[in-house]
């Protein structure tokens, strides 16, 4: 029973900072615990047993507790199943002197102590805590000093345009520690960029990657985030960047600086501005003149089927999912179907006279001298007239003449706008060329 008393729980905890020799047969984890097994068995008469668990971290920094086999031997201290932890130096432990107090806290509070193989004191003594200290202290300006010359030295290999390692960024293979390109991925960067310069929409442009099924360099789907990363990564212009600051690059540039500047002059369009433009690029010649026979408006939509647009005009009431939607009216109409009969329905109203003559008192009040007749000629050669027009003047004429288009299950009917037959035959009538003869 008194034997049993005596048996004294160690824990033996290794670290090392860097992964570098971790898979030898024997590395500097196997090292530190063999010392440290030692030591517990020249203990062995005040009852010292190791612990079976190990507490490993290889590969961690000293510089925060955020290791697993650290936080597992604290989750075994608090549950009281250790009574002295054993390393091979303290700062195996931490190198941070605010961590380090955090951890002697823990240990206070549960009465565990420590032992340091290499470094031999008494931490319940004040001396013992004050030797403490200084270890501890030297310990972290090794660290930083450490991370100084680190930090320096990749400054001064980035100046030179060297890679000093990491994730491989798409378009290049790392060979000898050096960035080659790899041309087949190169390739598709070099259309992204061209191709976001025809777009001028990152949205539009990863609809038609995912279609196309290009990924990135890991096999995953590419979106907006990783395309706006891309378009204002300097490595594909050739150059080297730390903190900011390009230099040139020992790798050769996927992409030449007038396509870069390109890209960049879109890029400084607001996004906002971009979008609307995007959306304006889909025609909807009826947005805001068309409505059921029930009155509700009809807002124009879209959808794509592998490089095909398909133009809708559809109720308020099917988009915003009413209760009443299409209890007896038009829900959904083909965009093509109803703007070609609405433009034929305006080629007949423009040939009945009694247009002409609405046209012709319209124009009374700005030009005197021209008849009815002369009117009704020019609006005669309307079909001729609209299909010289480009879509967005096409656009502009319609709205000009409409005032509102009803549609139902049985038809289509069409206001005209009377004010604006008077701008139409004056287009047509080249009323300042007429000026200029008399």
């Amino acid at each position: 029973m008194t034997e049993a008393r005596r048996r004294i729980r160690c824990a033996i905890y290794t670290r090392k900072s860097s992964e570098e020799g971790l898979e030898q047969e024997f590395n500097s984890l196997d090292a530190q615990r063999e010392a440290c097994e030692a030591y517990i068995a020249s203990q062995r008469h005040e009852g010292w047993l190791t612990m079976r668990e190990g507490y490993d971290d290889g590969g961690y920094s000293g510089g925060n507790l955020d290791r697993p086999g650290l936080q597992n031997l604290l989750e075994d201290i608090r549950a009281g199943l250790v009574d002295v932890i054993v390393v091979y130096k303290i700062d195996r432990l931490s190198r941070s002197l605010m961590d380090f107090a955090r951890l002697v806290e823990v240990f206070d509070e549960h009465k565990v102590t420590f032992v340091s193989v290499t470094q031999s004191f008494n931490t319940t003594t004040s001396m013992g805590r004050l030797t403490l200290n200084v270890l501890l202290s030297f310990a972290q300006f090794e660290r930083e000093v450490t991370g100084e010359r680190i930090r320096d030295k990749i400054a001064a290999s980035r100046a030179k345009g060297m890679w000093m390692g990491g994730f491989v960024p798409w378009g290049y293979d790392a060979v000898d520690r050096k960035l080659v390109i790899n041309e087949a991925e190169a390739s598709q960067i070099r259309f992204i960029f061209e191709r976001f310069i025809e777009l001028g929409s990152a949205t539009r442009l990863t609809r038609e990657l995912v279609r196309k099924g290009i990924t990135n360099k890991r096999g995953r789907p590419i979106d907006k985030g990783f395309l706006y990363k891309l378009f204002r990564n300097r490595v594909y212009l050739g150059e080297a960047v730390h903190k900011g600051t390009s230099h040139p690059g020992e790798h050769k540039a996927i992409i030449d600086q007038p396509l870069w500047d390109k890209v960049h002059s879109i890029l400084k369009i607001s996004p906002r501005v971009r979008a609307n433009n995007t959306r304006a690029q889909t025609p909807a010649m009826l947005k805001g003149l068309i409505y059921t026979d029930t009155g509700v408006a009809m807002t124009p939509t879209h959808t794509r089927k592998g490089e095909k647009l398909y133009r809708y005009y559809i109720s308020m009431d099917a988009l915003k999912n009413r209760s009443d939607e299409g209890q007896g009216s038009i829900v959904r109409l083909n965009a093509g179907v109803i703007e070609s009969a609405v433009v034929q329905k305006i080629r007949q109203m423009l040939r009945a006279p009694e247009i002409a003559a609405k046209a012709c008192a319209a124009l009374s009040a700005a030009r005197s001298g021209l008849t009815e007749n002369d009117v009704a000629s020019a609006l005669a050669t309307f079909d001729s007239f609209w299909d010289n027009l480009f879509p967005a003047e096409q656009d502009r004429t319609a709205r000009l003449l409409i005032e509102r288009v009803v549609v139902s299950k049985e038809g289509m009917s069409l206001d005209l706008r009377t004010s604006g037959l008077s701008s139409l035959v004056s287009d047509m009538l080249q009323l300042p060329k007429l000026d200029k003869a008399a």
